[in-house]
């Protein structure tokens, strides 16, 4: 806690406590666990100062003067701060009313996908041992899932395909476009023990605001060539589990990725939110060469005497198998409307949703 008189924060584990607390009273979570791991994480990515800002905030938006009057600090002081805890991802922000207002920002994702530039092999270390232990399955296992998969582009047959999951329409309605290194594959490289050799700059953000990334910044055209590459070496695309409120596309593989490794390592089936098609081989076609299974992410393909066999329990419908068979013997197919599951309306939303199913809606 900090002293309020003085602004003066305490050297303990207090602050860390806190704001480990409030990360998981927001939808996203963040369990805690018996060892404490996550306190020397938090540790690794925020002062206490920054800690002790953090875990007076929630999910409301608020002012950097109401901020201020809680936290014993001027206005002048928590706004400077801010400024820092915004760039690496700590706190949101949004614009209401003329005025910006701030609020905690969910530990995944959030967070986490902001330490690109503060990681080492420590923090790398720290976020793999709480992922194991309890992380994956307190944030990745609620419903509704943190991200969900959208289909490769050229999978799907244009009349088929749901409005929310043209991944190639997000990108052209928006102004603004960055590619920025995976945190996943970037912590398996510090590791060391990264399984594959997938390109590491390629997740997007994007934006309506008319250069939002500023000399970061890279072309629509360049955006578009990202997802085509992913697309082409076998790249699961994954986006926030809204309608609206879209605003990046992850490009995942299932060795690196924090979200696919739930499904390929940590035992949580539906740690993504799988498109709403299946995959299903063409018999006739078939020669089993192999190529699907090999660009399955998620071990949903097998050759079984010299046939690709789709396990449509573990298929999350993002049609690598069909964008890469050499046969066109592999097609992607809607869901029928009894197995259809429509993704919260917005950000908003598939909160309200989250924190239902987590026994936490007050």
């Amino acid at each position: 806690m900090m002293n309020e008189s003085t602004g003066n924060p305490v050297t303990g584990d207090e602050v860390y406590e806190r704001l480990a607390d409030q990360l998981n009273a927001l939808p996203n979570g963040f369990p805690r666990t018996e060892s404490g791991v996550e306190i020397r994480l938090l540790k690794k990515i925020a002062t206490p100062e920054e800690a002790w800002i953090a875990g007076q905030l929630g999910r409301k938006l608020e002012s950097a003067r109401d901020i201020a009057t809680r936290v014993g600090l001027s206005e002048a002081e928590v706004t400077e701060r801010i400024r820092e805890m915004l760039r690496r991802g700590l706190i949101r922000t949004e614009k209401r009313n003329r005025v910006r207002q701030y609020r905690l920002a969910p530990f995944l994702i959030g967070i986490w996908e902001g330490q690109l530039d503060t990681m080492d092999h420590e923090l790398a270390h720290l976020m793999e041992q709480y992922m194991m232990i309890q992380g994956a399955k307190g944030i990745l296992g609620p419903y509704p899932p943190v991200h969900r998969v959208v289909p490769a582009q050229q999978a799907v047959k244009t009349e088929q395909i749901l409005p929310y999951d043209d991944v190639h329409a997000l990108l052209m309605q928006a102004n603004s476009f960055i590619a920025r290194d995976c945190i996943c594959r970037t912590e398996q490289d510090l590791l060391d023990s990264r399984k594959c050799d997938f390109p590491v700059k390629n997740c997007l953000a994007f934006s309506t605001v008319e250069g939002a990334f500023g000399k970061d910044g890279i072309s629509r055209n360049e955006a578009l060539a990202v997802l085509d590459e992913a697309e082409e070496v076998g790249l699961v695309h994954t986006v926030g589990n809204s309608v609206n409120d879209v605003s990046y596309v992850c490009n995942c593989c299932g060795c690196c990725c924090g979200i696919l490794r739930g499904i390929t390592e940590w035992g949580v089936e539906n740690s993504v939110a799988r498109a709403n098609y299946y995959a299903e081989t063409d018999l006739d076609l078939c020669v089993g060469c192999g190529t699907c299974e090999d660009r399955c992410q998620v071990g949903a393909v097998s050759v079984v005497d010299d046939v690709a066999v789709v396990d449509r329990s573990r298929c999350i419908g993002c049609g690598l198998c069909v964008t890469g068979c050499p046969n066109e013997a592999m097609h992607l197919h809607r869901r029928p409307d009894a197995e259809t599951v429509h993704p919260p309306a917005s950000f908003e939303a598939w909160e309200e949703k989250r924190l239902r199913s987590r026994g936490l809606a007050g």
